[in-house]
């Protein structure tokens, strides 16, 4: 099977394991402002496109997230709408040379053009990797080994000593400890 078939949405009534990914891995989510346009766009995709997310989790370079449809849109058109959204909102932020204090702006500014200049799809900007990696998940065994991997992502990188303890997460709504920052459809 092709990369491109292989890394589809066929099923609108299945949930998706997606990441998304900085250009070149750049370690952007450090900056809770950053982490914030990322929930606030998560939020107005389940509110008003039909978004469910069962789980997630932001790290400094990239994103995963559990995610399926209510079916009023398509979920790649979805993702599409919240990348979008996003990177249009991270450039604007970066291009804010007074906004952030940001000693790495002109840097990720600089990279995120050179980017955006390299591939056809843009034009002169690209913040997010243009692949998602969408995998099915059918069946429960998946379904935990996925639930688990984005839980303790941030304590195999050694950010935390409990997946809990990670604010940018779902562990701490799994583990029954807050209610977290996205609301959530729990996975049984």
């Amino acid at each position: 099977m092709s990369m491109s078939r292989k890394y589809k949405i066929w099923d609108q009534q299945k949930l998706y394991f997606v990441t998304f990914t900085v250009i070149n891995w750049i370690d952007f989510f450090i900056r809770d402002v950053y982490r914030d346009v990322f929930v606030d766009s998560v939020k107005h995709c389940q509110q008003k496109k039909g978004l469910e997310v069962y789980a997630w989790c932001i790290m400094p370079s990239h994103i995963h997230m559990i995610i399926g449809t209510a079916g009023e849109l398509p979920l790649e058109g979805i993702i599409r709408d919240m990348k979008s959204h996003t990177s249009k909102s991270y450039r604007k932020l970066l291009e804010d040379k007074e906004a952030l204090g940001e000693s790495r702006r002109e840097w990720m500014y600089w990279m995120m053009q050179r980017a955006g200049r390299k591939n056809a799809n843009n034009n002169d900007f690209q913040f997010w990797q243009q692949h998602n990696q969408p995998e099915v998940l059918d069946n429960n065994k998946i379904m935990d080994q996925k639930l688990e991997y984005i839980h303790n992502n941030p304590v195999k990188a050694g950010f935390v000593d409990r997946p809990e303890a990670w604010l940018y997460s779902s562990a701490a709504d799994y583990m029954g400890e807050r209610k977290g920052l996205i609301d959530l459809i729990f996975i049984q």
